[in-house]
């Protein structure tokens, strides 16, 4: 059974047909101003409406309010919201409850006691992403898309009772080692196909899709 994929941080109808023609399960479009992968409403909606239902769409959000959620989701036809801050179970929850989308939550990863902030979530989110923790002092760091990986055997063996993700410096050169080692069957690839921050390579794209498809 091939893994399930994400493919993050989508600009422009390039990188999406790559994606979806690659069979991407899932496109991530980021709603972060700092991030080099940053889109507008305007463009999210025409690259969601352009993809339509050949694949999960999902938008991700950094602490946002819900002004900003309102304005989003009333332009862009998403199937998903990702939250990649510093959200509280509470926050997801209301947010969940507020805008009637599927919440994924992610949580950063530096070592085995991060891992055990998931079970506030499990309530309340619909899944959950593990993704590299930055380290303290990294300049211009964000969230994530920092092309880091952690230690994937932290996830070895684990299990949880939601659909959980791998993110983190994933590439089409590791992600054979990355599934292997973590047991994830779901990973969320940005930086790793990319030609310079913010700027998809498609072949790299076809790429990491055809090793995941093996898996």
């Amino acid at each position: 059974m091939a893994i399930e994929v994400k493919i993050c941080g989508l600009s422009n109808p390039e990188s999406v047909e790559a994606a979806l023609a690659g069979g991407a399960d899932l496109l991530g479009f980021v709603f972060y101003p700092k991030s080099p992968r940053y889109v507008t409403p305007d463009q999210a909606a025409r690259l969601a409406r352009y993809a339509g239902e050949r694949a999960l769409r999902v938008g991700l959000f950094v602490d946002p309010s819900d002004d900003l959620l309102s304005s989003i989701v009333a332009a862009a036809p998403l199937d998903m919201l990702q939250l990649h801050g510093k959200e509280t179970p509470a926050r997801v929850a209301e947010i969940r409850e507020r805008f009637g989308h599927p919440v994924m939550k992610a949580l950063p990863v530096a070592g085995p006691d991060d891992l055990a902030a998931a079970a506030d979530y499990l309530p309340v989110a619909d899944r959950l992403l593990f993704d590299a923790k930055p380290p303290k002092g990294m300049k211009d760091a964000l969230p994530g898309g920092n092309a880091l990986a952690f230690d994937w055997t932290l996830l070895a063996g684990r299990d949880w009772p939601r659909p959980w993700m791998l993110a983190g410096g994933l590439t089409p050169e590791n992600l054979a080692e990355a599934v292997k080692t973590s047991g994830a069957r779901r990973v969320d690839v940005s930086s790793g196909v990319e030609s310079k921050p913010g700027i998809k390579d498609p072949e790299r794209i076809k790429a990491l899709l055809r090793v995941a498809k093996t898996l």
